[in-house]
């Protein structure tokens, strides 16, 4: 992926000195990357904080069919590489690996981004698009074998798993989704389904069923991850009858929702009780100048075209803010 990290951008303000940004954004997904493409393009000096890669979670997913302009499909990579491209093309800085930590806004309206780096970003205006990352489960063996069987992604571990048993937890969209990449590798997947019937898509569940080396257990709840320095099994217990079993398998890999990057925004803007930020329909937030967009906004729908949507939404709501408080730079 082409990416630059640039640690020290132009207009960057440390805490000994510097400019102020018009925008700055934290998170380098979909919605963060669409708004920066507005924002730069419009003329607004413009910095991205990633805590990772740019990209977001539609980097690491194998292949994206749903999104438009590609018939045949589209690798989450090289999709998002063209998204990051595109904001770097209008003059965008993006400093990637710098998580941030913590957010104030001053008397005067200008926001202090504060980063593990030890630097202070100064902006006008601040997204708020960090995105989500997979759910745990929360049981025996999870975090014993995490990158020793344990997976929260199929794209990136998959061809580990060339020819071998491995079990997929979770049969919405996401899991039927990345399941596409195991089925390419594995000699069989086994997917467990806490509910009796997956809630995916329909054209995911037929690739699924209709695969030789697929197979469906719906009613399970996972109760422990088992293995020796790896991973060996998994005990599933029947939501019916109580029965334990033990499924062979050399590999986990775990797709039961998402949980929102917004730990240190808590004391910043309103959340619902799962943690996601509150907006209205213009990704406004509850203070003013902080706006939010994509997947770690409230009743999102976690689609990469809704995040787009989100972040073109936020990026002239953005807009419209600054006119009102400085002079265009255009």
């Amino acid at each position: 992926m082409f990416k630059l990290n640039l640690k020290e951008p132009t207009g960057a303000r440390t805490r000994e000195g510097g400019s102020v940004y018009d925008v700055i954004i934290i998170g380098a997904g979909s919605a963060g990357l669409t708004a920066a493409i507005y924002t730069g393009r419009d003329g607004w000096d413009t910095l991205i904080l990633e805590k990772e890669a740019p990209g977001g979670l539609a980097a690491s997913t194998h292949l994206i069919e749903n999104y438009p302009g590609f018939p045949e499909g589209v690798e989450g990579s090289e999709l998002m590489d063209k998204f990051e491209k595109q904001a770097r093309r209008f003059g965008v800085d993006l400093v990637d690996f710098e998580r941030v930590e913590k957010i104030v806004k001053r008397e005067d309206g200008i926001f202090e981004v504060y980063t593990g780096e030890e630097r202070a970003y100064q902006g006008r205006s601040l997204l708020l698009a960090m995105g989500s990352e997979p759910r745990q489960l929360g049981i025996p063996g999870e975090d014993e074998f995490r990158n020793r069987g344990v997976s929260y992604c199929a794209t990136c571990d998959g061809p580990l798993y060339k020819g071998e048993d491995v079990v997929v937890i979770g049969c919405g969209n996401s899991g039927l989704q990345e399941a596409q990449v195991l089925l390419e590798y594995a000699g069989s997947v086994t997917f467990v389904e806490y509910l009796d019937h997956s809630i995916a898509e329909h054209v995911l569940q037929d690739r699924v069923k209709n695969h030789t080396q697929s197979t469906c257990l719906f009613s399970k709840v996972p109760e422990e991850v088992k293995g020796n320095g790896s991973v060996r099994s998994l005990t599933v217990r029947d939501r019916q009858t109580g029965e334990i079993t033990d499924i062979e398998t050399s590999a986990v890999f775990i797709y039961v929702g998402y949980t929102p990057f917004t730990d240190f925004v808590e004391d910043l803007v309103d959340l619902d009780e799962q943690g996601y930020i509150i907006t209205d329909d213009e990704m406004r937030t509850s203070v003013e100048g902080v706006f939010a967009a994509g997947d770690v906004r409230a009743d999102n729908l976690a689609q990469i075209a809704v995040a787009v949507g989100d972040g073109t939404r936020a990026a002239l709501s953005i807009r419209e803010y600054l006119q009102k408080r400085v002079e265009h730079p255009g």
